[in-house]
């Protein structure tokens, strides 16, 4: 992240551990012991994408001592945000996604390069694909993507009164459109299937649970 961005970085820590202890208070799972841990005999790398790679493991059940294959998509860690201007508008974008040939409607997002952080992947993310700036960066909290298939996590942030800088550059394969809507009309977006991304609604979930009101956003 560039010092002109000057982002201010709140520790979500504390957020996030309310968060979890609220969920562990209202549980009400029987106490019984979790399924025993496969142990992994072998792996080996199938195929490297550019942006993820996948892998073959070989793991043993620990039921009965059969050996399985699992292939596994090895990806870096990612984090979406949700923007959010002085006038209450969600930064939104709309872009084509290859895997369901649809133009999506989402939140800014995308991989958490080598060597960054969380906390400063989301507000460079956010510049790239939007050209709006954020002086500070709230962390909600952060979701493993698909658990079955996948080794990482998405961390989710909530950037409250950012200002527009300028318009966004795109290179290689990258484009999007900008839209603002009101903050109110996201759950309908979501209910009416505009927004189907689940990692998109998964984020507006953590800024529910999070509690935060926008009095508190200048906090």
């Amino acid at each position: 992240m560039s010092d002109e961005q000057g982002s201010e970085r709140l520790d979500g820590d504390a957020l996030e551990d309310r968060n979890e202890r609220s969920v562990a208070a209202s549980s009400s799972l029987p106490d019984v012991p979790p399924p025993a841990a496969w142990q992994r005999q072998g792996s080996e790398q199938l195929a490297d994408c550019r942006v993820f790679q996948v892998r073959r493991d070989t793991s043993v059940n620990p039921r009965d001592g059969r050996t399985h294959d699992f292939y596994v998509i090895e990806a870096p860690d990612w984090i979406n945000v949700i923007p959010v201007t002085i006038a209450g508008e969600v930064v939104l974008i709309e872009q084509y996604r290859h895997g369901t040939c649809e133009v999506s409607l989402e939140i800014p997002g995308g991989m958490v390069d080598a060597g960054e952080s969380p906390e400063d992947a989301a507000p460079r993310e956010l510049l790239e694909e939007t050209g709006y700036a954020a002086s500070k960066i709230i962390r909600l909290g952060k979701t493993r993507p698909n658990p079955a298939i996948q080794n990482n996590w998405i961390h989710t942030f909530l950037a409250p009164d950012v200002e527009f800088r300028n318009e966004p550059e795109f290179d290689g394969t990258e484009h999007t459109v900008v839209r603002l809507v009101p903050l109110k009309d996201v759950p309908r977006l979501i209910a009416g299937g505009s927004i189907s991304h689940s990692l998109v609604v998964v984020a507006f979930h953590w800024l529910t649970l999070s509690g935060i009101r926008r009095d508190e956003w200048r906090l």
